[in-house]
């Protein structure tokens, strides 16, 4: 049984500008050392596969015949000329402008393409400065919108203090502001006004004048992970200690045997535990969090900086979770779910809210999301989220008949309603809290198997945006179950026709690029703490 919330869909991403193409004017180049940066990955694919097959080549060459490394060699550098060309030219037809209502991109050699990425869609805009670029003060700016995977537009590369302009220009447009009359449509530095250039012209400038319409919002920094909790925190994480058991069990295995090659058998799952360490530690890396007008902006990265900004609202739901060894530490990693990042490898890298969070960090994190839970007392709603079990707290439980299908973890199970928000929780030894704000309910289902449908049990499903919160409460009994879809049904629909507009800064009464600078808050951080109480 599933419903589907009114007013839920996400529209994908427009890829074709209002008044078309030739009605957009300011069109501009990324930054003349794109090709270099985007060519040596051809070349870095090309090594890469030549490594792969040495083997093969060392039974295929005559390794006296020096000729033949020649030829090889001479070869790896005709691809890399083609490709280093292939960019050049690819950077020549690239080219992208800024309106008041979206950011058009124009890319193809061989087949043209025009996208369009709606501001008013926006959810997130990320600064990313991998290691090359880095070198050369360069950033990446990519602009995650609603609409799933590949409905975002990437800006590679501009100048890292263009791309922070940028970034704030395009966080002010999507909050509702617009340009005084007369300013320029991309405030970068450089020199040349682009508004009145031709879009098929040929010497297209690649910068924009200094003077930039939107400042960049003051920010307050909330919290920031220390390096030594993080790498403790990583190697105490769930695979780290299995792979050392099975490491610990081959080896001995291996002395037992007398046969060495067992050992080899764990060559894939130690380069895998050591490839999780290390992406872990490189992601989380320098991690913290700041709170401006524009949203949440969030630091990390080690070979790799990124800069997140989420705007207010953009959040569909968050998950506090700990494993069993960070219990005595009391650690917890915060996710959230963001429309656009969607799935995969670097979406569970982008919806970090905090690799390892102290409980006071937690709750800060949580605020920062939804600052009014609903309940005089969020402190002890959250305690109770994290510690409680059965009907405890307020919180409704699984019914004892729960515990034939889950003998373990049946107590847990559970949720609590508030006038903002659903909470729900789970795991007994892995710990999981899941909370999401009404008017970002997507869609609601009730799930019940055959066992289940015998003891009388249901499992309620809470559909978001996709991401690494997926909120359920399972093995309810089956009535409890009904009757919260029908009510959360009733709430989420109320909540969305109260939700404020999107356009944040416009529904504040924000109406110039002037009140937004305002003061600078107060420097330094911010002690960690609970989410506040209603307002």
């Amino acid at each position: 049984m599933t419903e589907q919330l009114p007013g839920t869909h996400v529209p994908p991403v427009e890829h074709e500008p209002v008044g078309g193409p030739d009605a957009i004017t300011g069109w501009r180049r990324m930054h003349p050392v794109t090709p270099a940066l985007k060519g040596w990955r051809i070349l870095a694919v090309v090594v890469g596969v030549v490594v792969i097959q040495s083997e093969n080549l060392r039974d295929a060459i005559d390794l006296r015949h020096g000729k033949t490394w020649l030829a090889l060699i001479g070869a790896i550098v005709v691809v890399a000329i083609v490709g280093f060309a292939y960019s050049s030219l690819a950077w020549r037809v690239t080219r992208f402008a800024v309106t008041d209502e979206a950011v058009h991109l124009r890319t193809g050699l061989l087949f043209r393409q025009q996208r369009q990425a709606r501001l008013d869609r926006l959810q997130a805009v990320d600064v990313v400065q991998p290691l090359l670029a880095r070198l050369v003060g360069l950033s990446e700016l990519k602009i995650e919108t609603a609409g799933g995977d590949g409905s975002g537009v990437s800006l590679a590369f501009l100048r890292e203090a263009d791309a922070e302009v940028l970034r704030s220009e395009l966080l002010a447009l999507a909050a509702g502001l617009r340009r005084p009359t007369g300013a320029p449509a991309a405030p970068l530095s450089g020199q040349g006004a682009v508004a009145d250039v031709d879009p098929g012209s040929s010497t297209l400038p690649d910068a924009l004048p200094a003077h930039a319409p939107f400042d960049a919002a003051p920010e307050r920094e909330v919290y920031e992970l220390p390096m030594p909790r993080l790498v403790v925190a990583t190697l105490r994480s769930g695979a780290v200690p299995v792979l050392v058991l099975v490491a610990a069990g081959l080896v001995t295995a291996a002395a037992l045997s007398g046969d060495i090659g067992v050992i080899f058998v764990m060559l894939p799952a130690v380069f895998g535990g050591a490839a999780f360490v290390w992406n872990r530690v490189n992601q989380g890396a320098n991690f913290r969090a700041a709170i401006s007008p524009d949203g949440i902006r969030l630091r990390h990265g080690l070979t790799e900086n990124r800069a997140q900004t989420v705007p207010p609202g953009r959040v569909q739901a968050i998950r506090l979770s700990q494993t069993p060894l960070w219990r005595g530490k009391d650690w917890w990693r915060v996710e959230i779910n963001v429309a656009g990042y969607g799935q995969g490898n670097e979406a569970q890298r982008d919806t970090v809210l905090h690799p390892v969070a102290t409980r006071g960090e937690a709750m800060t994190a949580l605020w920062l999301v939804l600052p009014d839970l609903g309940v005089e007392d969020p402190v002890a709603l959250v305690d109770a989220a994290l510690d409680s079990s059965g009907n405890d707290a307020g919180f409704t439980g699984a019914p004892r008949s729960a515990r034939w299908v889950d003998p373990v973890g049946w107590r847990r199970h559970g949720f609590r309603v508030t006038d903002r928000a659903l909470v729900t929780r789970s795991g007994r030894f892995w710990r999981q809290i899941d909370v999401v704000p009404h008017e970002r309910t997507q869609s609601l289902a009730i799930e019940q198997g055959a066992l289940q449908r015998r003891l009388g049990l249901a499992s309620f499903v809470l559909h978001s945006t996709p991401g690494p919160v997926a909120p359920r409460v399972r093995h309810l009994a089956a009535e409890v179950a009904a009757e919260l879809l029908d009510e959360q049904s009733a709430r989420a629909r109320t909540a969305r026709a109260t939700a404020t507009p999107e356009q944040w800064m416009r529904a504040v009464g924000v109406p110039t690029p002037a009140d937004r600078s305002g003061s600078a808050p107060p420097a330094g951080p911010v002690e960690p703490g609970p989410p506040g109480p209603s307002a």
